[in-house]
């Protein structure tokens, strides 16, 4: 059996729903400590974390993932359980199969083959395991990088194994990621009798116009880099339940996904005169959970380029799409962050799966990286 198949049908078989890590780290570290790298565990409430580091030297690579996984949801709904890993028509099929247990066992056995071929190399490989990546993302690799900055251990490159691919494997890879900014609106009015609606103010009737003209704003323009931002209104509340009641308030959660081309103060600001506008009376709860980031094409960018190529024989897409990963945690730390790892269509579904023959392609890429950021060359 392939050597990263293997692994990752051990991971699977470990059930790790967050934040749980269900023994995954101590696997991993088992099998590097036979490398000669030094674990430390990093324990922050209910989250265990992982560094894994050989080498002392410059520069130092990191391979960045979680442990974690999203719940399984009703067992019924999986055609062999979640936990029992399963290969079937040339795929294996397990909770964490795409996200991202696979990627977890390439980066191992990247490394291991890297080091078999180079015993004696100069530089740094680290692996930075979370189990809070699914979940708050509080107590993971947020706390780990305050950890890393206050003992003096800075990465030159970081890659990160989230599913990045689309159609095939190594197809696209991310060098940066948008923005995420999410609003509690909510819009008072006056409850009432729907027979008598100029006793009351319907917060319904009175938002719906300014919601409306939110969701038809353009907030800006692609850019070299970056989509343009966009906004999403994910739910509407309002109402007691009953058809003859005038409600008293609308509650409606939004999220921008935003760029480079603007920042949280000004979709903030946008947001507020828009509702002024329309003469609302409201409240605004703000989360800030990602600013956007980028990692210019450049050393990272291009070993990791000429990975994808050399193993698959295409180039990959070079993309900041999708949604928010750790990298945003790792980007205040260490100055090129990309991420690359298997296709993600069948990512928090049921019957999760990867293509079995993905495996060790994609460990190659992860191998041909080490290469060339710490080789100065190809296989």
């Amino acid at each position: 059996m392939d050597a990263t198949l293997a692994l990752a049908r051990e991971l699977i078989a470990l059930p790790s729903v967050t934040p749980d890590d269900g023994g995954c780290q101590q696997l991993l570290a088992s099998r590097l400590s036979a490398l000669g790298f030094e674990a430390r565990e990093l324990v922050f409430g209910q989250v265990r974390n992982l560094w894994l580091r050989r080498g002392q030297s410059a520069p130092l690579v990191v391979f960045a993932g979680h442990t974690d996984v999203v719940p399984t949801g009703p067992l019924e709904g999986w055609d062999t359980p979640p936990f029992d890993p399963t290969e079937r028509n040339g795929w294996l099929y397990g909770r964490g199969a795409a996200d991202m247990k696979s990627s977890l066992a390439a980066f191992v056995t990247a490394i291991e083959g890297f080091l078999s071929r180079h015993p004696d190399a100069t530089g740094s490989i680290a692996l930075l395991l979370t189990s809070d990546e699914e979940g708050p993302a509080v107590d993971g690799t947020s706390r780990v990088v305050e950890w890393l900055r206050e003992t003096g251990q800075i990465p030159d490159y970081c890659i990160v194994g989230e599913p990045t691919s689309v159609e095939r494997v190594g197809d696209m890879i991310k060098n940066g990621r948008r923005g995420s900014l999410s609003g509690v609106l909510t819009v008072q009015g006056v409850q009432g009798h729907v027979a008598y609606p100029h006793l009351a103010q319907n917060p319904i009737h009175l938002a719906a116009p300014a919601l409306a003209e939110l969701a038809a704003t353009v907030w800006d323009e692609p850019n070299g880099d970056f989509p343009a931002t966009t906004f999403q209104i994910s739910n509407v509340q309002s109402g007691t339940g009953a058809g003859n009641v005038i409600p008293g308030e609308l509650t409606a959660w939004f999220n921008f996904r935003y760029s480079s081309a603007s920042t949280h103060e000004s979709l903030r600001q946008k947001v507020t005169d828009t509702l002024d506008r329309h003469g609302l009376k409201y409240h605004i709860q703000w989360d800030l959970s990602a600013r956007p980031f980028l990692t210019p094409r450049g050393p990272l960018v291009n070993a990791v380029s000429a990975a994808v190529q050399t193993v698959t024989g295409h180039p990959p897409e070079i993309s900041t799409t999708g949604g928010t990963s750790d990298g945003r945690f790792l980007v205040t730390l260490c100055p090129q962050v990309i991420e690359l790892g298997p296709c993600n269509a069948t990512i928090h579904q049921r019957n999760e799966r990867i293509a079995v023959a993905d495996l060790p392609l994609l460990s190659r890429m992860y191998q041909e990286t080490l290469e060339r950021l710490l080789k100065g060359g190809p296989l």
